[in-house]
């Protein structure tokens, strides 16, 4: 299982990106994704999480901000982030919680992390 994420890059405070995270491997079913940050010198926080469902659910520090969606079909998820601040900046990484089949071809369920992306935010 792989995890690559997209989309990161340098942008002006009000400014926008988006970010993609994209899975591939022999995945039967992905439960539920999430967003996280890391700011330097702070500890990983969670940013917006999405279930398979399409329930949603945000840090209050980005809500009304970022809007997270995911494309079932493409086993990819994403983050819209909308009127960024300098606080913003930090790398971003995606997790998903997915079933794939192993090579004995058993299913397997386990969390899997992307390897991150930088966002800078200039004031």
């Amino acid at each position: 299982v792989q995890l690559v994420e997209s989309g990161g890059g340098l942008v002006q405070a009000g400014g926008s990106l988006r970010l993609s995270c994209a899975a591939s491997g022999r995945i039967i079913s992905i439960h539920s994704w999430g967003w996280y940050r890391q700011a330097p010198g702070k500890e990983r926080e969670l940013v917006a999480t999405i279930t398979s469902g399409g329930s949603a659910d945000y840090a209050n520090s980005v809500e009304g901000r970022f809007t997270i969606s995911r494309d079932n079909a493409k086993n990819t998820v994403y983050l819209q982030m909308n009127s960024l601040i300098p606080e913003d900046t930090a790398v971003y990484y995606c997790n998903a919680k997915l079933t794939f089949r192993q090579s004995d071809f058993l299913p397997r369920t386990g969390a899997y992390w992307g390897q991150g992306t930088q966002v800078t935010v200039s004031s």
